[in-house]
């Protein structure tokens, strides 16, 4: 398998650490791009030109990080990243839904910001509020530190918070959140793959 990413993007992060938690990592070569130049590797594998996106063995390409992990999580025999049924695959994959939607807005904000657009624009203010409101609602969740495609969502769209806009503290009035980082930063599946 091949999986096309950055090593700065937070979904290729995730999709990373999902394959190194599954046992997986050694199946994969990394191919590194560069989404902007939009690669014929990425257009051909993904017409979105987006990252991450996995080609299988048989050519086949899956994109979008839910989707991916999905796989993964279906191509190993190890503890599952998602799980099957019941309150426990609902509360994972909501907190996968939270985690996705908090890159999405860092990502987006990024984007809007290096293009040119002041901070106090409205775009790129919207984006900072939606951050500052998922970040406070993850506050109040009560996290596991149990190893799930939903923890992991979640701590790579924090480590791309502290990447790509570090001067902004989320942690000043978010002390659960910034512990529950740091004791999910140990896990080599996240260590490993932090930007």
């Amino acid at each position: 398998m091949k999986l096309l990413y950055s090593k700065a993007n937070p979904f290729a992060r995730k999709v990373r650490a999902c394959a190194i938690a599954l046992g997986l990592d050694r199946q994969i070569e990394l191919v590194e791009v560069d989404a902007i130049a939009a690669p014929r590797v990425l257009i051909d594998a993904n017409p979105l030109g987006r990252i991450p996106a996995l080609i299988t063995e048989d050519g086949f390409a899956i994109f979008d990080s839910p989707v991916i992990c999905e796989y993964l999580n279906g191509s190993s025999d190890v503890l599952p990243m998602i799980p099957q049924s019941g309150a426990q695959r609902w509360r994972c994959l909501r907190l996968e839904a939270l985690g996705d939607g908090l890159m999405d807005a860092a990502v987006d904000r990024r984007q809007l910001l290096m293009a040119g657009l002041a901070a106090d624009h409205p775009l790129p203010e919207r984006r900072r509020q939606a951050i500052g409101r998922t970040l406070d609602q993850l506050e109040r969740e009560r996290l596991s530190l149990h190893l799930d495609v939903g923890a992991l969502s979640i701590a790579c769209a924090l480590g791309y918070l502290d990447l790509r806009f570090p001067d902004e503290d989320w942690r000043e009035t978010r002390s659960g959140l910034s512990a529950w980082l740091g004791a999910m930063s140990a896990h080599d599946c996240l260590s490993l793959t932090a930007p």
